[in-house]
């Protein structure tokens, strides 16, 4: 309800006492009340309408009969008035001989004072009206309170409002815009109901400046109520009044309430229209706004400079060209090329829809240029990945002397993320310290991102600690970096740390979950998955294929799945997540008929899905259909392959036991191969035992990579495999001479929300005897059923006992040892390593999940492996 009284259905209703002629308006009222302004008139408050009409300063309509004396001093002050002499006219009136002034003189004071806002002068001369017993009346008050509201004491201009109860409707405009200006709209409204109490007519402007209140308030009932009443009072046609409506029904998201209200207006002039085509722009729908502006050129309505500027705001928003260059042309007839808030737009327009080359011409053509027009070019530069130009021309920017705001600051930053530029970016940052502009919120937030981006977590974090204010997307910011930097632990202490201080929305869940996802922390992912449900994030997509992809890297295949066929549109990152997902748990068949399912839907695959299905192709040894793909992706969809393909196809060469075929391969790229390529061909000749091919491509990886102390220990793990036990020593000694260290193995396991990390050959656990006594009885019944350890996996030329012993001590074993220890039967096992799984506790893992007769899912860095009675998801193909 708008108001609590005894009678709230006659507040809405036309009352008798509002019959007074509203429309009679004799001079132009601005934003709902007048402007006074010397030097020889002044407007003062009508006693029939409530609005101004102009008057001499010196005119004393309102003087009674008085000595000669006081006339001369009402002229003298009247004519300091009008000289804007306001120290001698506030001295004379304080002076001696005042107590018989005209109102007319104390109103000329008041409203000088108004003019030069002197709130100091105001008190004076408000304290000598006081001090003589002067009686304060509507139009005195009406003095008074713009005097101290337009001196900025909104508070005193109130007191003095609500002591006088007979003020027209200019002064009940004037509080109610003031009180929107410091946006307490729910006074504005309070004072709009008071109105309707007191019998008070409402005029256009207060209509307007009322559903301003309740657009902002979001009550869209009580802006509905008001709807009804000001159409009986015959507002409906007031041009002002109707693009009031159209903005509150738009802003509520009453689309269609919006365009009813713009159809019932029979008089539409050129704001109406613009007012509709900025509507439809502001709510995303562009190509409204267009049609609109096509309905007004029908309608021969004539077209300004800010039916121009929205057009091309519509235009970028949809991205159609064509109409925003015939906009160009059409301003270049009419002469409104050359304003610079056009060419802003007209830029902005280009750069949004691609073409820099129109953008760059507009910009370099003119004649006057704000920090606007250097932010969109900048922005048009980053958008086309161009940062390097963004960046290069904000330091032209600074040498031609435009000072940077905050949005161009953000811009630039935005630039330096995208270039991965950290040195450009740390040099901004300084320039941001050195103009005192560190507490803003949104520099803040920019700083973060462009610290993050370039993989500088520390300075992101000292950002962080020392914001006075965070809101929302500076927990995310930070949280989303430590995703994307592989700090998944720091990224979940954090979301810890802001869920005491801050709540989370869809987006955080979109940042964290990528974090339980590299952690596997299956129990936590769920968790967060309880809390999307709850706030209804789910239908935010960003969420629902965080949510997938994380299923997906906890090993719970099946729940990613029923959770993708719950999206009700699928875009393209679910079904790439889909595919991928597959692929790396070893189901190349499903992620072929995902990615077939996925063109059906009419999704257009890009090369990061190409990928995907490749990487599915390789791990499931699906050579012609691999081949099938990649002939795919550069025939029908014209996409050039990228090391990443490459490395796909070498490794399906590679695993499918092709080793010539994919040397071959290589040596015909186009490109030049990278480390990842030959160490896939590496990879393969481990599986195949080919040492002397093996050789040969580990030199080339050696040069691409020569601290990468992975590849170096793959080849010691070919030559044990052939008990070249000389070799593996040489090479030994090769990465003590280049001081190379050795990523130790490290497994880990998280049981009751604690991640329980082991490292190969450690022996710091609390339960170590236990899995240590456990390997020994597993590994003692393996050789009784004919299992026997892979001894070269051991990587030492020792006895059999002593390989035996090693090969105990590997990360993954420990940690299945002790999921077996700590889990209830039949509960499934799930371990992640940060290496490869070898081959001995590839075999020690089948052996264990048969009996155990529970499943164990290992998650190494290279795909995922479900061990079920015995058998391996992985066929071989790891």
């Amino acid at each position: 309800m708008l108001m609590a009284a005894k009678s709230p259905s006659n507040i809405f209703s036309a009352s008798p006492i509002c019959c007074q002629d509203n429309r009679a308006e004799s001079v132009k009222i601005s934003n709902g009340f007048v402007s006074f302004k010397p030097p020889s008139t002044i407007s003062l408050l009508s006693s029939n309408s409530g609005y101004s009409s102009t008057i001499d300063r010196s005119s004393s309509s309102f003087a009674k009969p008085t000595s000669r004396g006081i006339v001369d001093q009402n002229q003298k002050i009247n004519t300091f008035c009008q000289m804007g002499n306001l120290k001698n006219a506030v001295e004379l009136i304080c002076g001696p001989g005042n107590s018989e002034l005209e109102l007319e003189t104390y109103c000329s004071v008041l409203e000088l004072c108004s003019e030069i806002r002197s709130l100091q002068d105001g008190k004076r001369v408000h304290s000598v009206i006081r001090s003589n017993g002067v009686q304060v009346d509507g139009r005195l008050g009406a003095k008074l309170v713009f005097m101290y509201v337009n001196c900025g004491d909104l508070r005193e201009g109130r007191r003095v409002f609500d002591s006088i109860s007979n003020f027209k409707v200019f002064t009940w405009n004037l509080m109610i815009i003031e009180y929107a200006k410091i946006r307490n709209f729910r006074e504005s409204i309070n004072l709009f109901m008071k109105m309707q109490v007191l019998g008070v007519c409402a005029n256009s402007y207060t209509f307007s400046c009322v559903l301003k209140s309740f657009t902002a308030l979001g009550n869209v009932k009580e802006g509905e109520m008001v709807h009804g009443y000001l159409y009986k009072l015959g507002f409906g046609s007031y041009n002002t009044v109707v693009n009031s409506l159209i903005a509150f029904y738009f802003k509520s998201g009453r689309v269609d309430s919006a365009r009813k209200v713009f159809d019932e207006l029979l008089d539409r002039d050129v704001i109406s229209w613009n007012s509709m085509i900025t509507a439809y722009t502001a709510n995303g729908l562009g190509e409204k706004g267009i049609e609109i502006f096509r309905e007004m050129l029908c309608s021969g309505v004539g077209m300004d400079l800010a039916t121009l500027v929205n057009v091309l705001v519509a235009c970028a928003d949809v991205g159609t060209l064509p109409l925003g260059r015939a906009v160009h042309g059409f301003a270049i007839k009419a002469c409104f090329d050359k304003k610079i808030m056009f060419c802003n737009t007209l830029l902005d327009m280009y750069c949004k829809c691609g073409d820099l080359d129109a953008a760059l011409q507009v910009f370099d053509n003119m004649d006057e240029r704000s920090v606007v027009s250097w932010t969109s070019m900048m922005a048009g530069f980053v958008r086309e990945g161009l940062s390097d130009k963004a960046i290069r021309l904000f330091y032209e920017m600074e040498k031609n002397g435009i000072t940077p705001d905050i949005f161009m600051i953000t811009s630039i930053l935005h630039a330096c993320a995208h270039n991965g530029s950290l040195e450009d970016g740390k040099e901004i940052h300084n320039y941001i310290r050195e103009n005192d502009m560190e507490e803003d919120l949104f520099v803040c937030n920019a700083l973060m991102d462009m610290y993050s981006k370039c993989g500088s977590m520390e300075d992101a974090r000292l950002v962080f600690s020392h914001m006075p204010t965070k809101d929302i997307v500076s927990w995310n910011t930070m949280i989303g970096g430590y995703s994307q930097n592989s700090l998944p632990n720091e990224a979940l202490k954090l979301f810890i740390e802001m869920q005491e201080k801050s709540k989370p929305d869809s987006i955080t869940m979109a940042c964290i979950l990528p974090a339980c996802a590299s952690l596997a922390a299956l129990e936590r992912g769920r968790e967060i998955h309880a809390h999307t449900l709850r706030n209804g994030y789910f239908s935010d997509r960003h969420v629902a294929n965080a949510l997938v992809d994380m299923y997906v890297k906890c090993g719970v295949l099946v729940l990613a799945r029923l959770l993708f066929d719950t999206i009700p549109v699928k875009d393209l990152i679910s079904w790439t997540v889909m595919i991928a997902g597959y692929g790396m748990h070893g189901f190349g068949s499903k992620a072929i008929a995902s990615f077939n399912q996925m063109r059906v839907a009419g999704v257009e695959p890009d090369e990061v899905s190409f990928i995907s299905i490749l990487y599915a192709c390789s791990h499931s040894g699906l050579l012609d259909e691999g081949w099938r793909f990649f002939d795919i992706m550069r025939n029908e969809y014209d996409i050039e392959p990228k090391l990443e393909h490459y490395a796909c196809m070498v490794d399906l060469l590679s695993r499918t036991g092709n080793l010539s075929k994919a040397y071959r391969f290589i040596k015909m790229m186009p490109i030049r191969p990278d480390a990842t390529i030959w160490g896939a061909l590496l990879c393969g000749c481990r599986t195949y035992h080919d040492v002397k091919l093996a050789e040969k491509v580990a030199e080339y990886v050696f040069k691409l990579e020569p601290e990468n102390t992975g590849y170096y220990v793959l080849l010691a793990n070919i030559y044990a495999e052939a008990e070249k036990w000389e070799e593996v020593k040489k090479l030994r000694e090769r990465i003590g001479r280049q001081r190379l260290k050795k990523n130790p193995g490290c497994s880990w396991i998280v049981i009751k929300d604690k991640v329980n990390i082991f490292v190969a050959g450690g022996s710091s656990h609390p339960l170590e005897r236990q899995i240590e006594s456990l390997l020994k009885r597993l590994r003692a019944r393996m050789k009784e059923e004919g299992y026997f350890p892979k001894m070269q996996f051991a990587l030492i030329n020792a006895d059999e006992m002593e390989k035996e012993v090693a090969l105990c001590g590997h990360s993954e074993k420990l940690a299945m040892a002790f999921g077996m220890l700590s889990l209830p039967p039949g509960k499934t096992i799930r371990v992640t390593k940060n290496l490869r799984v070898c081959g001995d506790c590839h075999e020690m893992a089948k052996f264990m999940s048969k009996t155990s007769r529970r499943e164990i899912v290992l998650r190494d860095s290279n795909r995922f492996h479900h061990f079920q009675d015995g058998r391996c998801s992985c066929r071989g193909f790891w």
